[in-house]
């Protein structure tokens, strides 16, 4: 069950204040063009969602734990801690999730461009000899 369990309940957590990040900073670079806003958003969410694993020793000797975590949360407990093996797998992780959110945000953009083209379903469009830049504008009439 969701609520018994912590680790469901943590991962669950971790999606939905990630979610409320992406979209309130998504909003925030408003400012920005479309393809930077979504390549920063894509970055971020990759720098966010992508997994690493990690080990911890236990009190016991010869026991360890082993399991799963965000790599950039990972990637900031091995930095604290020194450890260098953990630091650089998250780190090439990280990386890893940088390029992908890049390249997401990317496609993202290309395919809202190309959805949004006038011409975008159809290839024949030699026979349409309308130009919406020729046409005079007109202006609005009240009354």
């Amino acid at each position: 069950m969701l609520i018994s369990d912590s680790m469901p309940l943590l991962w669950f957590s971790y999606v939905a204040l990630s979610l409320v990040v992406l979209i309130t900073g998504y909003l925030a670079i408003r400012w920005l063009p479309r393809l930077p806003r979504f390549v920063v958003t894509g970055v971020v969410a990759g720098l966010v969602w992508i997994p690493s694993s990690f080990t911890l020793p236990l009190l016991d000797a010869d026991a360890t734990y082993h399991g799963m975590a965000p790599a950039v949360v990972v990637a900031g407990i091995a930095f604290l801690q020194g450890n260098m093996a953990a630091l650089g797998s998250a780190a090439a992780l990280l990386l890893l999730g940088t390029v992908l959110g890049a390249a997401l945000g990317v496609l993202a953009w290309w395919g809202l461009r190309r959805r949004a083209s006038p011409d975008a379903g159809n290839d024949d469009s030699a026979g349409d000899d309308h130009d919406p830049a020729s046409t005079p504008r007109r202006e609005p009439i009240i009354g």
